[in-house]
């Protein structure tokens, strides 16, 4: 057998674990990373509000040309002690009125002016790769009809992005940690969850065929494989009861055919052991037919019973009148229930599709058993009913002795007899209703027994033909025979 390319369970629910944890801690990185980085946006940006607002009051304050020439050192002497802190005044025209030293700005935030409110600031890096982050915002000043110059603040961030740049590492570095570890728990625990399915390995490699008895404990497996566990259970009984229908079916045929066998090879000795008149040996050649008719009715049967075993029996479909077949064998078992002063009677019509031969043999069969088990003076009754349209019963009725429950449900079985001692005194070896129970269940249909207050009745549920119930139904509903 080869297993290239197969995953097992472990590795399969190991990946699978790591997967969504490696997913998880990456949308978890990344999530700490832009918040960090977001909260350092926000600290800067409160920074340069702060300061946007003191520059642009002190533009407003401009009245005069003295004033506007008096804004740079006012300006200087408000942001002593800002370290890293650029700020820029651009006049109407694009005349830089202040700007502090090493301030450069990209025209794109110095011509947008006013910003939409809740913009964020801008990020960029200067002529000497030094990283700012600012904002702009026109300033009126006092000048009446003069333009509003333009405002705008930076503030350096090169520590914020070398500090992002060390947390992102150290970040990323325990999700990939993480994200192993995970893996290495996941298959730990894998490996643990399925160990209740290794137990149940070691514990079905230990049944064989000596020991089909044995069964799983359903009490020491998780719920998830309960049902696992329930069905192999129920297969090791099918397997017990088939081997044990094995077995038993061998003794009986071993026991079955030893008799007849016994007989012909006892008789047959004697018959040599001194020498016998044509009329003696014409005698013993008799009886010895009448052993092997046995012996060949008996293998006929069995072959019949493994053929519907293995769902060899296609029945011919042809319409059958359950009443015709019943009359018929009633006239073929008259010599034997007058013997026995029996009385046979019939009752109803079915209409069903099937082979005639077959389904006259399973008949035939119940009511052999039927005049072999009434005692003298007894009756038997059948009974057809089509009331379900969809199916027809035909039961055979006999007077006698009950059977005890507990025999019931193995009537139909090969080989069995109720009085085990009256086995050999009785025609037939045991196979009659076997054979009946295999024919109705090839036309789709089931045979059943049950015996009350000594009365036994063998019924037959055989699916009905649809097309012919329809003609019979404008026929007379019921009819009855007796004998």
């Amino acid at each position: 057998m080869r297993l290239s390319g197969r995953k097992s369970i472990t590795f399969r629910l190991t990946l699978l674990f790591a997967t969504a944890s490696t997913v998880v801690l990456l949308l978890l990185g990344t999530l700490i990373g832009g918040s960090v980085d977001r909260h350092f946006e926000d600290q800067d940006l409160e920074i340069l509000n702060g300061k946007l607002k003191l520059t642009r009051h002190a533009v407003e304050k401009i009245k005069s040309q003295a004033d506007l020439d008096a804004l740079p050192q006012q300006l200087d002497d408000s942001l002593v002690g800002h370290q890293g802190l650029a700020v820029v005044v651009v006049a109407p025209n694009g005349e830089i009125v202040y700007a502090t030293n090493g301030a450069d700005f990209p025209h794109a935030l110095l011509d947008a002016g006013a910003q939409e409110p809740g913009a964020r600031p801008m990020a960029w890096k200067t002529k000497d790769h030094q990283a700012l982050r600012g904002i702009a915002a026109f300033a009126y000043t006092g000048i009446a009809g003069e333009a509003p110059a333009t405002v705008a603040v930076a503030t350096d961030i090169s520590m914020h992005e070398h500090f992002m740049r060390s947390f992102n590492v150290t970040l990323w570095s325990f999700v990939v940690l993480a994200a192993f570890i995970t893996g290495v728990l996941g298959w730990v625990a894998a490996r643990r969850g399925l160990a209740p399915l290794q137990a149940i390995k070691q514990k079905a490699a230990r049944i064989t065929a000596h020991r089909l008895h044995a069964r799983l404990p359903l009490e020491s497996v998780p719920v998830e494989l309960a049902d696992l566990v329930e069905t192999l259970n129920e297969m090791l009984t099918r397997l017990e009861n088939s081997f044990k229908q094995l077995s038993d079916f061998s003794s009986d045929i071993a026991h079955e055919l030893r008799t007849p066998l016994s007989n012909l090879l006892t008789q047959t000795q004697v018959t040599l052991a001194k020498t016998r008149s044509a009329d003696e040996y014409r005698d013993v050649l008799a009886s010895n037919v009448e052993e092997l008719e046995r012996l060949s009715r008996t293998i006929s049967d069995m072959l019949f019973l493994a053929k519907s075993e293995n769902q060899l029996l296609v029945p011919c479909r042809e319409e059958i009148d359950l009443a015709d077949e019943v009359s018929g064998l009633f006239a073929f078992y008259e010599a034997l229930a007058d013997e026995k002063s029996l009385v046979l009677s019939s009752s109803g019509r079915g209409l069903v599709s099937g082979d005639r031969l077959m389904l006259r043999r399973a008949i035939s069969n119940l009511l052999s058993n039927a005049i072999r088990h009434t005692p003298e003076g007894g009756r038997i009754d059948v009974h057809i009913s089509d009331a379900d349209p969809a199916r027809v019963k035909l039961a055979v009725e006999n007077s006698g002795e009950t059977i005890a429950p507990e025999h019931l449900p193995r009537l139909f079985d090969r080989f069995y007899r109720v009085d085990s001692s009256r086995q050999h005194f009785t025609e037939g070896a045991g196979l009659g209703l076997a054979i009946t129970r295999s024919i109705v269940r090839a036309h789709g249909g089931d045979a059943s027994v049950r015996s009350v207050l000594g009365i036994t009745t063998f019924e037959l549920t055989i699916p009905a033909d649809s097309q012919a119930v329809e003609s019979l139904q404008t026929s007379d509903q019921g009819t009855a025979h007796v004998v």
